[in-house]
Parts: structure tokens; C-alpha cells; sequence
């Protein structure tokens, strides 16, 4: 049968089980997209060719002898190559790390195997995840499917032009400020932020533990909510090696019927932007109907803006931007030859601030509890938050400032709308809603309360319902 970017994994692993399509022709198709498309794209650093084929051929095998299939049995995922995948590239962009190899599979990898999933191989990121873009000195730029000068964003942006070219069905990145979120947002997918330590983030490089743990996650990527939810529900769970792994129950998802219902109709807060940094006309305007669009869907919308928002900033930069600056330094001053750009800049930036001490960071984080609290207070009343993923769509490769509503947005300033629910935990969830003037992608951005991925994962599927079918890039990337 013929396949289409447009087929959700959902429905992959339903064609696979019925015999309808086999596993290795699936992965036939992928690879073959992938060997076309991405030398433009550069989105996979690694291919295990060899491996994806014999996984297919024992995925077929097994539903032959009837065996019982998983839930994503047959269908080919892509893994950010922050995160170990035994036997591929495990060096996150940095020289310093060139030919790393994971020894073992991160238990989310293993969880997604043991569900049936094939995994394709690695892709791009930032060097050492610190840029809201994706380019590095060992595998070079990645390039956004919907505009080849564009970003897919960062650092997870390799994993984002992969799924919305269609050369993976989906796949998992990693977010310590927006790192999912805004590569799906500028790539037309969905991604999920989920609260830390829902997910497992044992096997990440840079290791999610110490400060980082507080802001630094791990989670997955799609094309729709629906596949955004299916992946979510295999990989998550708690780890002995990830210090925030709980036992918090995963609630079912709820419908949009269930969310209107007069006895618990849920309560959306919306804002479009922060009062500090401004977005433009288009990203305030799909914010705005994605809030009617929630409204005619039964849901309670009212207008709220949280007064700690920049707090929340300069917080969470002490941990992302200060204390990566203690651990960075050492490797990139004096090496800045092997370096991208990119990362002596980023440590340009944390500079102009004091070094952090270890006094500070008591203070963060004592500072960070207590917004914590008054963030939990209003999301009593208030259990939805609605608001931008980013100022803007998908910026030109290299751009570090822009002009809206004729105010100058510098680089470090933009990423805040996702920068605040690292530092406080909240799952977030980018969802597509419109398109730009220019053709590029709107993503909005939808927060609920710690551990309550499955309220954020509803929200933003009545929000997709509402909007209709998911929109593939231009050709050849969406055909």
C-alpha cells in the first residue's frame, strides 16, 4: 500500500498488526525517505540501516508465529543523540566527545524496543544542547524542511525536521529550556515537556542530575497528539537512575467531552505574551483562536497573566546559564578553535553575569520553591495555562535579534515562554495552530500542573481537533 508523511505511528501500528503493510516495508519506506531527503536536511547523523532492517524482518516474524505485537510494534522512531542508543553516536555535537558511542540503550530507548518500536537511528543537536538551534562542529547545520535557510530550532531540531519530513514516525528529545517545545513549534509537530522525572532521563548526556534536574527533561515528539500521547505512555514511568522518577500514577486521557462536563469543567488561562517581550501579530493571533477554539469546545477561557513570569526567567537562568558556565569553561576556554560559535557565545553571555556560588544556588532554589508555591496556588483555580511557545516562527539560520511591534527582541530573551515551566516544573505541550505569512509554522503552548501531562495532552488535542488535519511541509519534504 502507499504511505504518506501525513500517516500517523498510531496508525502504522495498526496497519502492521492487521497485515496490512508489514514492518519491513515500513521501515523500507523510512529509509528510503531518509537516504533522499536527508543530505538536504541533515537531520540524522547516524542511519543503522543494517540494524532497522533486522528488527523489521524479526518484528514480521513475530506476528507471524503470533506473537503478541506491542504498541508501536513495527513503527521506526528517531532518538536525539543526547541520549544513549547502543552502539550510535552519543556525543551531543562536541568534539570533545567525537566518537562516543552509547554502550547501552537509556531505559526509555529499551521501553520503546520492548513496545515494538524500530529505531532508525541519532540526530542532530546543538553542541552541548546550549542554543536554541541546531548546528554543531562534528555533523554541521540542520536545516528546517519547511525553509532550508530556517532553523528547525534547538537543540532538538534534528529530532523536529526528522519527524516533519515524515523520515521518522516519531521520536524522543530532550528540554531544559525549550528544547522540545520550540523545535516543534518552528517544525508544525507537537512536543511534549512532561514533568521531570515522569520520563527517565537516566542516559541523557549532559546528565540530568544536581541544578539540572530541577529544569532538564526528557520527552517525546510527533506529528499529532494522539502519537504524542502514545509515545509518552511507553517511555514513561520512573528510574532508580533518575533522581526525580516517582511512582505518580498516569491518569487516562480525557476527552473533550469529559473536560466540559458542568460538575469539573476545566478552566483555561490564556495569555499572549508577558508584558516584558513581545510576540508578533501571527503567533498573537493563533494564540487568540486557539482560545476560541477552546471556548466553542464547551472549556472556560478567562485572561491571566502571572505576575512571577520574570522571576521565573532570571531563576532559571541561574541554573541553565550560570551553572552550565561552571561546567562548560573548562573544556571551551583555550579550545575555542574546536568549538562552534555558538557555545563561546552562549558563554560570552553567562559571564556577564557573577559566578554562581554555592550560596546562590541555595538561594535559586529556596527562591524557585516559593514561586513554585505561588504557581500551584493560581493553578488551583486555574489548572490550564495557554500562551506562546515562542515570539515568533522559525528564525534564519545565525539570526540573534528581531524587530516586533517595533521592539528589539534579543536571541536570550525569546526563549522565556518556555523557559519558565523548566524552572517550575509544569508539563508543557506545543501544539500547531496556523501559519505564518510566509509559510512557516505557529505553534501554541499549552501548561498544566506537575504530573498532569495527561490534562495538557487533552487540552492541546481539542485544540488540534479544532484546527482539522495535520499540515505537511512543501514538497519534496511533505510529499
Amino acid at each position: 500500500m502507499t504511505l504518506s508523511v501525513t500517516a500517523t505511528a498510531t496508525a502504522m501500528a495498526q496497519l502492521v498488526r492487521s497485515g496490512q503493510l508489514s514492518a519491513v516495508e515500513l521501515v523500507e519506506w523510512h529509509l528510503a525517505r531518509i537516504d533522499r531527503l536527508n543530505p538536504a536536511l541533515n537531520a540524522f547523523i547516524a542511519v543503522d540501516h543494517d540494524g532497522a532492517r533486522r528488527a523489521a524482518r524479526a518484528a514480521d516474524e513475530a506476528l507471524a508465529a503470533g506473537a503478541p505485537a506491542g504498541p508501536l510494534h513495527g513503527v521506526p522512531v528517531s532518538i536525539k543523540s543526547s541520549i544513549s542508543v547502543a552502539g550510535m553516536p552519543f556525543e551531543t555535537g562536541s568534539r570533545s566527545r567525537a566518537g562516543v558511542r552509547g554502550g547501552e540503550d537509556a531505559p526509555l530507548v529499551a521501553r520503546l524496543r520492548a513496545a515494538g518500536a524500530i529505531v532508525l537511528g541519532v540526530t542532530n543537536v546543538a553542541e552541548a544542547l546550549m542554543a536554541w538551534e541546531t548546528v554543531n562542529p562534528l555533523y554541521g547545520r540542520t536545516n528546517s524542511p519547511w525553509a532550508l535557510d530556517r532553523t528547525p530550532g534547538g537543540s532538538s531540531g534534528g529530532e523536529a525536521a526528522a519527524i516533519a519530513a515524515g523520515l521518522s514516525a516519531g521520536g524522543i528529545g530532550s528540554d531544559g529550556g525549550g528544547s522540545i517545545r520550540v523545535p516543534a513549534h518552528f517544525s508544525g509537530i507537537c512536543g511534549l515537556k512532561p514533568t521531570p522525572g515522569r520520563v527517565p532521563a537516566t542516559g541523557h548526556f549532559p546528565t540530568c542530575g544536581g541544578p539540572f534536574a530541577l529544569t532538564g527533561v526528557v520527552g517525546p515528539m510527533a506529528r499529532t497528539i494522539e502519537d504524542l500521547d502514545l509515545l509518552f505512555r511507553v517511555v514513561s514511568g520512573p528510574d532508580a537512575g533518575d533522581p526525580n522518577g516517582h511512582p505518580v500514577p498516569l491518569d487516562p486521557f480525557a476527552t473533550v467531552e469529559q473536560l466540559r462536563r458542568p460538575d469539573t469543567r476545566l478552566v483555561v488561562g490564556v495569555f499572549e505574551d508577558d508584558g516584558i517581550v513581545p510576540v508578533d501579530a501571527e503567533t498573537r493571533a493563533a494564540v487568540r483562536q486557539a482560545a476560541r477554539w477552546l471556548e466553542d469546545a464547551g472549556l472556560r477561557v478567562e485572561p491571566v497573566r502571572p505576575d512571577w513570569l520574570e522571576d521565573a526567567r532570571t531563576l532559571w537562568w541561574a541554573i541553565f546559564g550560570r551553572a552550565s558556565r561552571l561546567l562548560l569553561t573548562p573544556g571551551v576556554r583555550g579550545h575555542e578553535d574546536e568549538v562552534h560559535p555558538n557555545l563561546v557565545e552562549f558563554l560570552e553571555w553567562t559571564e556577564r553575569d557573577p559566578r554562581l556560588t554555592a550560596e546562590a544556588l541555595l538561594d535559586v532554589e529556596l527562591a524557585r520553591d516559593a514561586l513554585r508555591a505561588r504557581m500551584m496556588s493560581l493553578m488551583a483555580r486555574v489548572p490550564i495555562l495557554l500562551c506562546p511557545v515562542a515570539p515568533m516562527p522559525a528564525f534564519r539560520h545565525g539570526e540573534r535579534r528581531w524587530t516586533i511591534e517595533g521592539r528589539t527582541v534579543h536571541y536570550l530573551d525569546a526563549w522565556r515562554y518556555c523557559a519558565w515551566f523548566n524552572l517550575l516544573q509544569n508539563p508543557g505541550v506545543s501544539v500547531p495552530v496556523a501559519m505564518s505569512p510566509g509559510g512557516l509554522p505557529i505553534g501554541v503552548q499549552v501548561v498544566a500542573r506537575p504530573w498532569d501531562e495527561a490534562g495538557a495532552l487533552a487540552v492541546a488535542a481539542a485544540i488540534e481537533q479544532a484546527r482539522g488535519p495535520w499540515t505537511p511541509p512543501p514538497p519534496p519534504y511533505g510529499a
